[in-house]
């Protein structure tokens, strides 16, 4: 492998030694998470989520990326205002009011129900209860049996379908934490959906044993509104104009087909969205100054991407002005940065797989290498169009899987909970592999391949329920 000696240590010779050398002593990324964390909210569409790209593209110019502009798109923008949840018991004169948060794209909405417990809010278990009219109380994690993750989109999807009233999403983490996460993409979801803690849930799961009644108010507005993505260039190849479409004509050469390397920048507006996906994009800033500094065989398109939280919405803006038969592979920094043990996501390209495995086999890191294809991240709208993708992430290795949130979507994804020393080595690392995935020859995938995997092992039920199924899957 380019760049590493026969033992697989990097060469010294290497033109990237010096500068990561110098990333192991920077703290430029620390400084940008910490910047972005002082904002009160990044929700796409709001002014912190404008400064968020503000500052996100004088980091990209710092570490000297060229051409980098800010690319506005339209989004629909989600407000919340005030949330309540009362609880009673009829047969005990119980009357209580607990904490919760709306989830983004719940409309305005005012009602009285019966209180039922659907457990995780499968279809056994919603087929199970009579959910008609009534507020489903279910939890955020995945059963251990499901097989593969059950994202809360789909879990309110089919809630919604059963006939439910409003659903309740109750944290399975512990420490008074309501969470939070869009109930769909880039639209008012069909019902209100509201976060509440692990302790609050254990309580709803007793009163709706009692037949309790909720009485809920949601006040929330969805509206247009418009958000942006920063992007620039590193490596071989023209600068593009700042302000143009980016199709266009692409030279016969296939190694004039770009690395397109993304990382979210906006945040859910209860906490400061540090290790979602602060450090996400943080680590993105950081490894753009190694790579300006590398010699790359292709030309690299950095973006910084916005409203990932509210359904992938700056990626597919990015997709949409780009000519994807000239995009050679997608490197996506959601979830890097955050804790040590990294995975990389390979979505069925067996020869992503083993350049990743390859890349941190050398440099002595530990790497989990996952092979199933998902759509619930910035890769997804290049992925199903057969683009080679990698997803990097990372997660706490005490929580209970790869897809554990632990802090996340709370109002304790906090700073205090990234480490510097994390950042400057996933930094170096996300390097190492957009050179790699440069150098490399990956083939494409054939997206009736993708739809065939997820439809596998079921991905497909929940997308369907989720309206993130592709129209021409259909």
């Amino acid at each position: 492998m380019d760049g590493f000696d026969a033992g697989g240590s990097l060469a010294g010779d290497d033109p990237a030694a010096a500068p990561l050398g110098r990333a192991w002593l920077a703290d430029d990324s620390w400084e940008l998470l910490t910047r972005l964390t002082e904002l009160d909210d990044r929700l796409g569409g709001h002014p912190g989520d404008r400064r968020a790209a503000e500052l996100v593209a004088d980091a990209f110019e710092s570490a000297g990326v060229r051409a980098v502009s800010e690319q506005p798109f339209d989004v629909s923008r989600w407000t919340r205002g005030t949330t309540d949840l009362a609880v009673s018991v009829p047969d005990r004169g119980v009357e209580r009011s607990f904490e919760a948060v709306a989830l983004p794209y719940s409309p305005a909405h005012e009602c009285e129900a019966p209180l039922v417990d659907v457990g995780y809010g499968t279809p056994a278990e919603l087929d199970a209860a009579d959910v008609s009219g009534a507020v489903a109380v279910t939890r955020t994690a995945t059963p251990p049996d499901f097989g593969r993750p059950y994202h809360r989109a789909e879990k309110v999807g089919h809630a919604a379908a059963a006939g439910a009233e409003a659903f309740v999403f109750t944290n399975h983490v512990p420490g008074q934490l309501p969470p939070t996460g869009s109930l769909r993409f880039d639209a008012e979801a069909a019902i209100p959906g509201l976060g509440v803690s692990k302790e609050t849930g254990e309580w709803l799961r007793d009163y709706a044993s009692e037949g309790a009644r909720a009485h809920l108010r949601v006040d929330a507005e969805t509206e247009p509104g418009t958000s942006r993505n920063v992007v620039g260039r590193v490596g071989p190849g023209t600068e593009p104009e700042a302000d143009s479409d980016d199709r266009g004509e692409r030279a016969a050469d296939e190694r004039d087909r770009e690395v397109v390397v993304v990382a979210h920048f906006d945040a859910h507006d209860v906490g400061e969205g540090a290790l979602d996906n602060g450090c996400g994009i943080a680590t993105l800033a950081a490894a753009a100054r190694i790579l300006t500094a590398m010699d790359l065989d292709r030309p690299v398109r950095l973006a910084g991407v916005s409203c990932e939280e509210l359904g992938l919405v700056g990626s597919d803006a990015l997709a949409d002005r780009l000519d994807l038969d000239g995009v050679h592979a997608v490197v996506n920094v959601d979830g890097a940065g955050r804790y040590r043990d990294l995975t990389a996501l390979v979505h069925g390209s067996e020869a992503m797989g083993d350049l990743a495995g390859g890349v941190a086999d050398a440099v002595g890191h530990p790497l989990d290498v996952q092979e199933r294809p998902h759509p619930y991240s910035d890769h997804w709208p290049f992925l199903r169009a057969g683009v080679p993708a990698l997803q990097l992430h990372s997660s706490n290795p005490d929580s209970a899987g790869p897809w554990d949130r632990g802090w996340t979507h709370t109002r304790a994804d906090t700073r205090d909970k990234a480490d510097r020393r994390t950042l400057r080595e996933h930094a170096m690392l996300v390097a190492l592999f957009v050179r790699a995935v440069a150098a490399s020859d990956l083939p494409r995938l054939d997206p009736g391949a993708v739809r065939d995997a997820l439809e596998e092992y079921g991905a497909d039920e929940g997308m369907r329920a989720a309206d993130i199924w592709p129209d021409e899957w259909a």
